[in-house]
């Protein structure tokens, strides 16, 4: 893997950053996605950030307000996937740092990527944080459990045999690599079955203020580390 990330980012992420160096549309990742990569650029940088990094669901939270703390900061893109992560990554790691929780995949699944590349492309992410800003701690979040009961976003919501195994994968790659791994699937699902509780979501994909209380609750502790 290690060997996979270093050619990566000599040879394609070079390549990829001259093509795309505007925040117009002469990329391919869409007006939103520029909105907001536009407005982090401007942002202060200040010491010891905690960056809360991923797609609509990271963007959903009004993360300052939840721990109480100004050093929180929200660097989700609502439907972004784990290549536009790799795009943006220089502006998450430019501030150094003191830790950054990511959450990303499930738009990649929607989309059809196959669950392998989206594996690889988490824990390039990983590895990239790790390799430009060398003391921050690295979170890596489970990808969510889904729920396709409420009918609405039927390409993410049936792929919950996608989402459990890259999240196995990455439970044990992040063991072996030592980046901080953190299972959201196990306490965001349903006692008695695989499908995101409904007291945590109203569309089956996204959470609801209650949703977003249990999981500042699950990361509090990792916090004061």
């Amino acid at each position: 893997m290690k060997l996979k990330f270093a050619a990566y980012f000599l040879i394609s992420f070079p390549l990829t950053f001259c093509m795309f160096t505007s925040f117009g549309q002469k990329n391919k990742f869409g007006t939103y996605f520029n909105q907001r990569l536009s407005l982090f650029e401007i942002l202060p940088d200040t010491k010891g950030e905690i960056i809360f990094l991923g797609n609509s669901i990271t963007d959903g939270g009004e993360w300052c307000e939840l721990f109480g703390s100004s050093k929180v900061k929200n660097r989700g893109i609502s439907g972004d996937v784990t290549e536009g992560v790799l795009f943006r990554l220089n502006e998450v790691t430019r501030s150094r740092p003191r830790m950054v929780f990511l959450l990303i995949g499930i738009n990649d699944l929607s989309k059809g990527i196959p669950k392998d590349s989206v594996f690889s492309n988490i824990c390039a992410i990983a590895e990239k944080i790790r390799f430009d800003s060398p003391k921050t701690q690295v979170f890596v979040h489970s990808i969510l459990p889904v729920n396709d009961s409420f009918g609405l976003f039927k390409n993410h919501t049936n792929k919950t045999a996608e989402v459990i195994w890259i999240n196995d994968q990455l439970k044990s790659w992040c063991s072996k690599e030592h980046f901080y791994y953190i299972d959201l699937f196990d306490q965001f699902k349903s006692s008695d079955s695989n499908l995101l509780n409904p007291l945590f979501t109203n569309d089956g994909l996204h959470l609801t203020g209650d949703g977003y209380l249990h999981w500042v609750q699950l990361l509090k502790p990792f916090l004061k580390k």
